[in-house]
């Protein structure tokens, strides 16, 4: 993993990362995450501690995770300061449209459990809540983020179309209960009313609920959970309350108002492969799997249940946007590269990042990453090859859980060592 010392410094322009992995208590344990398995393979002196969570690997210039260089000419230099000495490796477009810094933070997550009711600011709302409150919105950018999964991932994601909203209202009496019979008539009666209506009283409904007193919530919560408990325990269905996923949520975070966001959040499940996009004021949660993220360089995140972290109820229901709609409205739906059969495009509404996913068949034996006018960064998840650039220091042996950084205008190729194919993802900025 460790390139030899030929050549000269500016010459370097493509090199291995060691990237920080966050261990955070809602990641799976070693022996079922797929970020262990990563790092365990790309770094096979490290011990992996087997009762210990491997939430988050983190591949970019964050400050709380910037990645290290490993090339032994340059010693524990991070890649955010590299990239501050040298900007043109971002490309022409990306230096300049970002300010001279890497846009975008490129993730892997092992979700065990819930990750917390959140959305995630506007830029003019995370300038303001980081002048505000700068301990707990630490930067003043937004945070889109797009989720790949690379197993079944299930999710939380965006408010159901209204009228599945009503029904559970009509017959999960808790949760009508939370609401208040006056706030839930509201939005029946915006059933088929134009959509500023529909919104609004969305709005009303779930603000009652976040803004519910603890007591009233946990009463109501026991009363579900002890029904819903009791009709499963008879083999009856409980599909029309979400049964399966409440106890699971409330195993997970007892008494959280959070367990009764089920029935206002689209469930999403994501196969290998699919994407779903995350813009701003979008409510979501992770609930379990393996994925790829990739994000705005940011750490605001605004919480409002289901974490012991620090939640911003008033923030999160001023914030959100209240469109309901299906769930595989919130699907992005990538695109396959007309100049290579082996690259497929996810590319959101948003400048800050795009990922490719490069896939290898067994019967290519040498296969060229192209250049592309931004710096990107190439993460291999499975099969084995050696690369070779005229911008690196000298052959690289990749092997899953391998991260390189390519500057902008460069190309790799791979001589694949076995006939077993490659599976990539490369983030970048597709401007």
């Amino acid at each position: 993993m460790r390139p030899g010392s030929v050549g000269t410094m500016a010459e370097l322009r493509v090199f291995p990362l060691a990237c920080v992995v966050q261990n955070y208590a809602w990641g799976k344990l070693a022996r079922d995450s797929e970020v262990a398995r990563l790092l365990a393979s790309s770094e096979p002196i490290m011990r992996i501690e087997l009762d210990k969570p491997y939430a988050e690997l983190w591949m970019g210039t964050h400050p709380k995770g910037n990645a290290i260089i490993l090339d032994n000419r340059i010693t524990q230099k991070t890649l955010g300061q590299w990239i501050a000495d040298n900007p043109s490796c971002l490309g022409s477009k990306v230096k300049d449209m970002f300010h001279g810094q890497l846009p975008f933070l490129f993730k892997v997550l092992s979700v065990n459990s819930a990750l917390s009711i959140q959305a995630h600011p506007t830029k003019e709302l995370a300038v303001k809540l980081h002048a505000q409150n700068p301990e707990h919105y630490p930067d003043a950018n937004h945070k889109p983020e797009m989720t790949i999964a690379l197993t079944t991932f299930d999710g939380l994601c965006g408010f159901r179309p209204v009228e599945e909203i009503v029904t559970f209202l009509q017959t999960v009496p808790e949760f009508r209960a939370l609401i208040g019979n006056v706030a839930a008539e509201q939005l029946e009666r915006s059933v088929g009313d134009d959509p500023r209506g529909v919104s609004a009283a969305l709005r009303v409904c779930f603000t009652r609920m976040m803004k519910s007193e603890k007591k009233v919530c946990v009463e109501q919560l026991n009363l579900l959970v002890k029904r819903i408990s009791q009709e499963a325990a008879l083999g009856k269905d409980t599909s029309a309350s979400c049964g399966h996923l409440l106890l699971q949520l409330h195993s997970q975070f007892p008494g959280d108002i959070g367990c009764f966001a089920i029935y206002f959040l689209n469930q999403v499940r994501l196969e290998p492969g699919e994407c779903m996009f995350l813009g701003a004021n979008e409510p979501h949660a992770y609930l379990y799997g393996d994925c790829i993220e990739c994000m705005a360089c940011s750490d605001n995140t605004v919480r409002a249940g289901l974490t012991p972290k620090f939640i911003d109820v008033h923030t999160l229901c001023e914030m959100l946007n209240y469109t309901p709609a299906p769930s595989n409205s919130k699907l992005l739906i990538p695109t396959t590269s007309r100049m290579d059969p082996c690259v497929t495009i996810y590319d959101p509404p948003v400048p800050d990042f795009s990922v490719m996913k490069i896939e290898i068949p067994s019967t290519v034996k040498l296969y060229l990453v192209s250049a592309i006018d931004s710096a990107s960064i190439l993460l291999v998840i499975s099969g084995t090859a050696v690369g070779t650039s005229t911008a690196a220091s000298s052959d690289m042996a990749l092997r899953p859980g391998a991260v390189l950084f390519i500057s902008a205008n460069e190309s790799i190729s791979l001589r694949l060592s076995v006939s077993e194919g490659m599976l990539l993802f490369r983030a970048c900025c597709l401007l």
